[in-house]
């Protein structure tokens, strides 16, 4: 069994794997990165670790769609496991390729593995949106954003599919984001391009029903460190390791 608490599951195209390594160990948590392949041969498992996060990049270059190859992976290959997991309530964290990944295998929006109830569709704007946006944290509970509540944070966005489309069976999608773009003074806004992919309701994060698993566009990982220009990302990361010490 790995030392390390927190899994970072990666795969080919996967670019933010290292960056968020380094953000957890700045929050003072332990993580170990773990290759998607080593997981479906069996050299390691998912129940090895307290919590879990999927980067951001292009995880097989996005064929198919964003994060689709990688979660039908998960959902399919790795059912047993992820069910395990989710069932165990342990903490779960999807940022931007890994959101696509989370809502492609159905593991935010419906907690089923396989049971697709969300989708992130193209930017309104039809191009990558690659820029500083501001986020509005709701109070809807998630020990993600524990202590949070009414705050902007300040995190950079990189993606070309974020804008949220929720399935009209999935309970209350839109009333579990945490997180929301917002304007300068707060608000949150449907207004390009404070909200980068055209997201209704300023939908930036949604978090499951327990609060444990969060999905969300803008990158903490690129607002962590003292060179970045702000830390507000840090302090999602400070949230788990305070949330794993508790246990």
């Amino acid at each position: 069994m790995s030392q390390a608490e927190v899994a970072i599951l990666y795969a080919p195209g996967t670019n933010c794997h290292e960056e968020t390594a380094a953000a957890i160990g700045l929050a003072g948590g332990t993580s170990e990165l773990v290759l998607l392949r080593d997981l479906l041969d069996g050299r390691t498992r998912l129940g090895d670790f307290r919590a879990a996060v999927i980067p951001g990049g292009f995880a097989y270059g996005d064929h198919l769609g964003a994060g689709r190859i990688f979660g039908t992976m998960l959902a399919a290959c790795l059912r047993d496991q992820l069910t395990e997991f989710l069932e165990a309530r342990k903490p779960l964290l999807g940022v931007c390729n890994g959101f696509q990944v989370l809502a492609d295998s159905g593991i935010l929006s419906a907690r089923t593995p396989g049971k697709r109830s969300m989708a992130l569709l193209e930017n309104q704007s039809g191009h990558f949106e690659d820029r500083k946006i501001r986020l509005v944290v709701s109070d809807t509970p998630s020990l993600w954003t524990q202590g949070l509540a009414g705050q902007v944070l300040e995190m950079p966005v990189g993606h070309g599919e974020g804008r949220p489309l929720f399935c009209e069976t999935l309970p209350a999608g839109p009333a579990r984001a945490t997180l929301r773009y917002c304007d300068a003074q707060g608000h949150p806004t449907d207004r390009y391009p404070e909200n980068p992919n055209g997201a209704p309701g300023s939908v930036a994060g949604i978090t499951d029903e327990t609060g444990t698993i969060l999905g969300l566009m803008p990158h903490p990982e690129r607002a962590s460190l003292p060179a970045h220009y702000s830390q507000d990302g840090l302090k999602l990361f400070k949230n788990l390791v305070k949330w794993l010490r508790s246990r």
